[in-house]
């Protein structure tokens, strides 16, 4: 089952009588349907572009954060050939919630780091909602270095609400790891290309996304703070969003 967003209520209504017809159709095949069927398929398209071409910002970010939205593994299967994960940060442990590795994207060598939310509630916790702790960071860090050391260009999918706020991650040193990965995306002569494919947050998002080259998908975000937490900050409020 597609799963519909609130301003998409009259695009959900359309494409259930859709299914309907077809569903009937296929019981019964001498009824009249493909008339109508084609009409509602139309005025469903029409509703789908007239609704996307007037988001408001909200909207977008609903998108953005839209539980079907394509994620980091996605890409690289789609993208990437001989993808090949590395893992931990050499430091403390691994970090799910940042994966990166060597693969071929277009017939060449490329080093891919990203954030990932995962896809269904074993996922997502798994990889705590794309929000990556320290040893994400140094994790990406220790990646970028590699990537340097062979001469190999970064390519970075970025899609988190931020960094996590927790207070292991903070006693850990969350800050100075998003700082280092930051300077380390400066400091790397290989040419580093970012790409925000859902939502990109503060500095968790910064952290892997300061890049020769910065690209954003269509209906996806980029922000200095979550929307969520510019409220607190404003109204102490987080439901005005």
């Amino acid at each position: 089952m597609r799963t519909y967003l609130d301003f998409e209520k009259p695009i959900a209504e359309l494409e259930s009588k859709v299914a309907e017809l077809k569903a009937l159709s296929n019981e019964d095949a001498s009824v009249p349907i493909a008339e109508e069927l084609s009409r509602l398929e139309s005025k469903a398209r029409e509703a789908l572009e007239e609704t996307y071409a007037e988001l408001t910002p909200w909207q977008k970010t609903q998108v953005a954060r839209h539980p079907e939205r394509p994620h980091f593994k996605h890409y690289v299967e789609g993208l990437v050939e001989d993808f090949t994960p590395l893992a931990g940060d050499r430091y403390f442990a691994e970090d799910e919630a940042i994966i990166g590795g060597i693969g071929r994207l277009a017939g060449r060598s490329v080093m891919i780091v990203g954030h990932e939310k995962g896809s269904d509630t074993e996922g997502r916790i798994k990889h705590n909602f794309g929000m990556a702790r320290p040893e994400g960071y140094r994790k990406a860090v220790r990646l970028m270095e590699m990537a340097e050391r062979f001469q190999i260009p970064v390519v970075t999918l970025v899609d988190t609400a931020g960094a996590y706020p927790g207070i292991g991650a903070e006693e850990r040193g969350q800050a100075e790891a998003i700082a280092r990965s930051t300077d380390s995306c400066m400091r790397v002569t290989v040419p580093i290309v970012s790409v925000i494919i859902g939502e990109g947050g503060s500095g968790g998002a910064v952290a892997i996304a300061t890049a020769n080259r910065i690209y954003m998908l269509e209906h996806s975000i980029y922000t200095v703070a979550s929307p969520e937490a510019a409220a607190s900050i404003l109204w102490r409020d987080s439901t005005r969003a």
